[in-house]
């Protein structure tokens, strides 16, 4: 099981989440029916939900998985502190080897639900990732093996298909984006194995990014979802799916009445290009972006905290030939606004490789319009390379609370850094000052300040003094931390 924190996900989870609040997440549904048009009127509380549910269930799967899992033999390490050949240590290994190296066929329940009448079906990645065999449990209680069309890590989702003698019934998806925050939403799947369930409740947030992913946009409900309700729809009072729940927040491990559903109009593009591709193909333009924090706003003068800024380009890549630049604020692409850092992957990523589309951009305060063509998105960059290890020479200390020094072959081989950097490096850091409050760390390598470049501790010096004097409040620094771009505002003290 997936484990965060002391919630338990509604089918076993692989992976932990890395936030602080996604510690407390379980990710344990996928794929929901998708909303249909709301009504300018908000409609009453339903008398019963009899008539709806009796429709979807007949749609909503059981979907169970086997998985062998391949146990390893004891090491050395783990035995007890016996003398070599003697009949303990010969004793332990083969004990603890035999019960350790048997493998184990280990059982999982999700929910999945009928697209197609051919028998696709959608569920969570993670309720079959890894899995050896798929079985799944029509409403009527006929079961089938399955076959993976396709999967997607970064949304967790997953499309299936079994073969049925006879078309099955299927739900419709229905546009995510036209639920409403108190919207009447039912949730179909099979909790612990019981069989399928309905749960009712309403839909409590949009747009909720609890760190499962790089493109979170959860509709959350409190509407009851728990172990093995994964991959089952979260549904509209028209029947048509707007959502697939996929995890819970939960401090028990059971339902409180939190529940994030993957929204239909994602899930409706990333099976598309499961059913064509057997795998998702993103578009890519070749920027690494960050959010606009208020002391970021200020130091670049800007209005208020909307927008992507740029923190890197990737020479050559399509953002670089359209004359994009590190420091520019991206607020709008394709038509669309950006009104936050979440939202610019999401855009890109939809994007049909090879187009060219319109990029809205503020540049030292002046609004300018661009064209970039996406790419296919390719795989993570090698790291790079690193210098052997020295001693490393004496720093100098800034008023901000850090302790800096050249780059040399002695600071490069002490703080890992690869052998193209430039700027300055970061040796130490007091907690207690502004740089602390910013979480600069040592080995972190400062490239600019207000977009010059600093090659030394003196000139850094300089800089600060220099802004200091022309009364500016925050300074706006470029940090390269492992190779990765990004822009902190520094508040100047007094």
């Amino acid at each position: 099981m997936r484990l965060a924190f002391v919630i338990a996900l509604v089918v076993p989870p692989r992976r932990l989440l890395a936030s602080a609040f996604a510690a407390m997440l379980l990710v344990a549904c996928p794929a929901l029916p998708l909303l249909g048009p709301a009504s300018a009127i908000a409609r009453p509380a339903p008398d019963s939900f009899a008539v709806l549910a009796a429709r979807l269930l007949p749609t909503v799967v059981n979907i169970a998985t086997e998985q062998t899992l391949r146990g390893r033999a004891v090491g050395d390490q783990n035995l007890p502190d016996l003398p070599p050949g003697s009949p303990l240590e010969k004793l332990f290994k083969n004990f603890m080897g035999r019960n350790r190296a048997a493998p184990q066929h280990v059982t999982s329940l999700g929910s999945g639900f009928i697209i197609d009448p051919s028998g696709l079906i959608v569920t969570n990645n993670h309720v079959i990732e890894d899995a050896d065999s798929i079985t799944v449990t029509l409403n009527d209680g006929t079961s089938l093996p399955a076959r993976l069309i396709g999967r997607d890590v970064k949304t967790d989702l997953a499309l299936l298909k079994v073969a049925a003698r006879h078309p099955l019934p299927f739900v419709r998806f229905g546009n995510s984006d036209h639920a409403r925050i108190g919207d009447w939403v039912i949730a179909i799947g099979n909790p612990f194995g019981l069989g399928s369930t309905v749960t009712a409740g309403i839909v409590s947030a949009r747009n909720r990014d609890i760190n499962a992913g790089p493109y979170d946009d959860f509709i959350q409900t409190d509407a009851p979802i728990n172990r093995g309700n994964s991959g089952g729809p979260l549904v509209d009072m028209n029947g048509n799916v707007i959502g697939v729940n996929s995890a819970i927040y939960s401090p028990s491990g059971g339902s409180v009445g939190i529940g994030f559903a993957i929204p239909s109009n994602m899930v409706k593009l990333v099976v598309a290009q499961l059913r064509r591709y057997g795998e998702v193909r993103r578009g890519y333009i070749g920027v690494r972006i960050q959010a606009i924090t208020p002391d970021l706003a200020a130091g670049f003068g800007l209005k208020n905290t909307e927008g992507a800024l740029v923190a890197e380009v990737t020479p050559g890549g399509p953002a670089a030939r359209a004359g994009i630049r590190k420091g520019d604020l991206i607020i709008g692409y394709d038509g669309q606004v950006v009104p936050d850092s979440r939202t610019l992957p999401r855009i890109v990523a939809d994007t049909p490789i090879g187009r060219s589309v319109p990029v809205e951009i503020i540049r030292n305060g002046r609004r300018l319009f661009l064209r970039v063509a996406s790419v296919l998105m390719k795989g993570t960059p090698p790291p790079r390379s690193e210098v052997p290890r020295r001693a490393f020479a004496r720093t100098r200390h800034s008023r901000l609370g850090l302790a800096l020094a050249r780059i040399d072959a002695a600071t490069r081989s002490r703080f890992h850094l690869a052998w193209r950097s430039h700027g300055v490096v970061v040796t130490h850091v007091d907690p207690n000052s502004e740089a602390g409050e910013k979480d600069f760390r040592p080995g972190d390598v400062i490239v600019e300040v207000q977009n010059l470049p600093v090659d030394s501790p003196k000139a850094f010096a300089q800089l600060i003094d220099q802004a200091k004097r022309s009364g500016k409040k925050v300074v706006v620094m470029l940090v390269n931390r492992a190779g990765n771009l990004t822009f902190v505002g520094v508040r100047l003290g007094g």
